[in-house]
């Protein structure tokens, strides 16, 4: 009997749903045990959030300080674990990053092969990043990673993504299309349980190479690499300068995250249309360094 773990942390739900389709097929199997955990930190986070506490977690998620979350009541071993999250200010969300530096976790995670699954806008490969180090240091091996992200085009996402974050409304208006991930790509999900569950019952993932490859597990858009890259040195910078404002919920720090939050609005209107003019002009002369970051961010799994 196989006995595979899933942990992710949801607010909005969609992160659930996708969880849902992925591990659907796994129930079916006769000689596996799925255990689905939610990760609960002590403090919930609102959803929709009230805009002053959507940009106080800012310093936090960036940061990876995590949050205090309640001990799971879990077996003492697995022989997979799915971790699912959602990207916080291109940062693995808090409560996850406060799990993943649990004891629980530094147990819990050690020697264990782990397939990550993300559902967020199109920008996660920083977060990645961060959760590759998350996990190195609790001793787990990365197999594979898969990553559904939201419908539209980049440009539409910094008006709908907030939108959705901070009123609950996800539908379309205007120009823009809906919020969140295709229903299409949700159900489709399913393919890699389908996948899993053959590579189960061969004893595939002792092996730590990919299960999913050539499935279209990953597709990173090598236009944003440079942006994400950017926009996380940037966040560094506010963050510090945020934290070093005042404590969570200060007026100090009120203050600083306005003057922050206007910044933000005016880099969208007026450096982010900018940049995509800039990216078009000098892609076709960076083609190759470009090609070979985007096959570096979509391993384990590739397209």
């Amino acid at each position: 009997m196989k006995k595979v773990l899933v942990l992710y942390y949801s607010q909005s739900g969609q992160l659930k749903r996708v969880v849902d389709s992925f591990v659907a097929p796994l129930r079916s199997g006769d000689n596996i045990s799925v255990e689905c955990k939610k990760i609960i930190p002590v403090k919930e986070y609102p959803y929709p959030w009230p805009f002053y506490t959507f940009f106080d977690a800012f310093p936090e998620a960036v940061y990876l300080d995590g949050c205090p979350v309640e001990e799971l009541e879990l077996d003492d071993d697995y022989d997979l674990i799915i971790l699912g999250y959602t990207s916080w200010f291109l940062s693995p969300s808090i409560p996850v990053a406060g799990f993943m530096k649990s004891e629980q976790a530094k147990k819990l995670f050690k020697d264990k092969p782990v397939i990550t699954l993300i559902a967020c806008r199109d920008m996660w490969i920083m977060a990645q990043e961060k959760m590759k180090r998350l996990l190195k240091n609790v001793g787990a091996r990365l197999i594979d990673n898969v990553v559904l992200t939201d419908q539209g085009r980049s440009i539409y996402t910094f008006v709908t993504t907030p939108r959705w974050l901070l009123t609950g409304r996800k539908d379309a208006f205007w120009f823009f299309p809906p919020a969140g991930v295709l229903e299409d790509d949700i159900r489709a999900a399913s393919r890699f349980g389908k996948r899993l569950k053959e590579a189960l019952a061969d004893d595939e993932e002792k092996l730590s190479k990919p299960l999913f490859k050539n499935m279209g597990a990953v597709t990173v858009d090598g236009k944003l690499i440079a942006t994400e890259k950017i926009a996380t040195r940037s966040f560094m910078i506010w963050g510090k300068l945020i934290k070093k404002a005042g404590s969570p919920g200060s007026t100090a720090r009120k203050a600083v995250i306005t003057v922050y939050a206007l910044f933000l609005l005016t880099l969208v209107l007026t450096v982010v249309p900018l940049n995509i003019l800039v990216r078009k002009i000098i892609y076709p002369f960076r083609q190759k360094a470009i090609n070979e970051s985007v096959a570096y961010y979509e391993l384990p799994s590739g397209r």
